[in-house]
């Protein structure tokens, strides 16, 4: 067992150490790092995912709907409790409560799934959760959390004494939840999955010529998707706290052990199970200093619980490895 955490893990680590050293040494930068996530993103990731779904039997993902049923419970299940332990415990505003959820809720599936999930599962039986994981992401927590920190950051510029009328701020905030629900679905990470799903439960035979020749750009994105994540995590300052730490293990450990708690006392089985505690154990999505930055919310904050969210992840999700094995 320690072996195989070890085979699993111990590749993520050097390969975003490399990303990590490589920007302290100048030769690579933060815009840099976001090209290259835009390459996994955009061609990479939505090109193995592609291909591991269609290889998928039709069967195997017909009786995948529990595994999706779990990964959306527990994604969207841990961002409303997260929020509202935000919002009305610690008394945090409306923006800084929807980043706090969507950082202690969404696991880096497009970015680190490949390697994770690949590594345990392998990489048919792991394009599955990739898939699903990748899908709910992109369509509840993300929109839903640009939609709040959207209503919050025009409630901060409405005038001091100025009625900020219901039908206002909803309707802007709304127009672009709208909008950016549109963009979502023409993303290759959203219709990608969703056309290879269609593909098999329609039992379309897809030769093994198409697939094989996209199978090389594939293979590369868990590689360049940490690379990236180690400049990221080099281009910001670090601000080590309570707070960042708390995040960081709601995240990395609250998220999955409730999953897997859940999964035992309803009587799931292990090949249910052991995927969905697994996904969840992901550490969190690099996204969070994208939005941190763009809405400037939690900026000293973001970047410190993604580092130990990233640098902790071999420790957790050795773990729950071990625990799910």
């Amino acid at each position: 067992m320690m072996l195989t955490i070890l085979s699993t893990m111990l590749p993520i680590v050097v390969t975003l150490l490399l990303g990590f050293v490589a920007a302290w040494h100048h030769d690579f930068t933060a815009k840099e790092a976001t090209i290259l996530n835009r390459m996994v993103l955009t061609y990479a990731v939505p090109l193995a995912v592609f291909v591991g779904t269609v290889g998928t039997p039709r069967d195997r993902l017909i009786q995948s709907l529990p595994l999706a049923l779990a990964l959306l419970a527990g994604i969207v299940g841990m961002y409303v409790l997260v929020y509202l332990l935000c919002r009305f415990v610690l008394r945090l505003n409306m923006s800084l409560s929807a980043l706090a959820a969507v950082t202690a809720s969404g696991p880096a599936v497009p970015f680190l799934g490949p390697a994770i999930l690949g590594g345990i599962f392998g990489a048919s039986a792991s394009a599955v959760p990739i898939a699903m994981g990748s899908i709910i992401i992109n369509i509840t927590v993300v929109p839903v959390t640009i939609f709040l920190l959207t209503m919050g950051a025009a409630s901060k510029q409405a005038p001091v004494g100025a009625s900020v009328g219901a039908a206002a701020v909803p309707a802007s905030a709304g127009a672009i939840l709208a909008e950016h629900l549109k963009k979502t679905f023409k993303k290759p990470l959203v219709w990608a999955p969703l056309l290879a799903f269609a593909i098999v439960l329609l039992n379309i035979h897809v030769p093994d010529l198409v697939s094989h020749s996209f199978l090389m750009l594939g293979h590369a994105s868990a590689g360049v998707a940490l690379f990236a994540a180690g400049i990221v995590l080099a281009a910001y300052r670090v601000k080590l706290d309570l707070y960042s730490g708390f995040f960081a293990v709601l995240k990395n450990i609250v998220q999955p052990a409730l999953v897997f708690g859940a999964m035992i006392a309803l009587g799931f089985s292990h090949a249910v199970a052991a995927p969905a505690v697994m996904t969840m154990a992901i550490p969190a999505m690099p996204i969070v200093v994208m939005l941190a930055l763009e809405y400037g919310v939690a900026v000293d904050y973001a970047p410190s619980i993604l580092l130990i969210s990233t640098l902790a992840s071999p420790l957790t999700v050795g773990a729950f490895m071990a625990l799910v094995a």
